[in-house]
């Protein structure tokens, strides 16, 4: 009976040690790509709620509270309900499962032109 609950005891550890070492690497996975700034419009928040920080929670969802203050680059709160944020593609395909999330879109630069030159 002793051998049996060493057993046990042995197989829970080593099922415990290759879960946290799966959802390492999944993490590890999803950083490694290269990020670009994505914008985010999300669902408005409750009236009352600090807007930063309510972005910076849905960020932390994916990327963690600390990875996710160094990575939200603008807070939109007046034209949109949203913010901008450095992800990887995997990082914004995990996000958009968020049930605040509306769309993520990569943040594109446009430039005028005219033809009178």
């Amino acid at each position: 009976m002793r051998h049996a609950s060493a057993t046990a005891a042995v197989a829970l550890a080593l099922a415990l040690v290759l879960a946290v070492a799966a959802a390492s690497r999944e993490k590890k996975h999803l950083a490694d790509a290269t990020a670009c700034v994505y914008v985010v419009m999300v669902k408005p928040p409750a009236g009352g709620v600090d807007i930063t920080a309510y972005h910076i929670d849905i960020l932390a969802t994916v990327l963690g509270r600390d990875k996710a203050k160094e990575a939200l680059v603008y807070s939109y709160k007046s034209a949109l309900s949203g913010f901008a944020a450095k992800l990887t593609p995997a990082q914004v395909a995990v996000l958009q499962k968020h049930p605040n999330v509306i769309q993520a879109l990569p943040d594109k630069q446009y430039s005028l032109h005219d033809n009178l030159n």
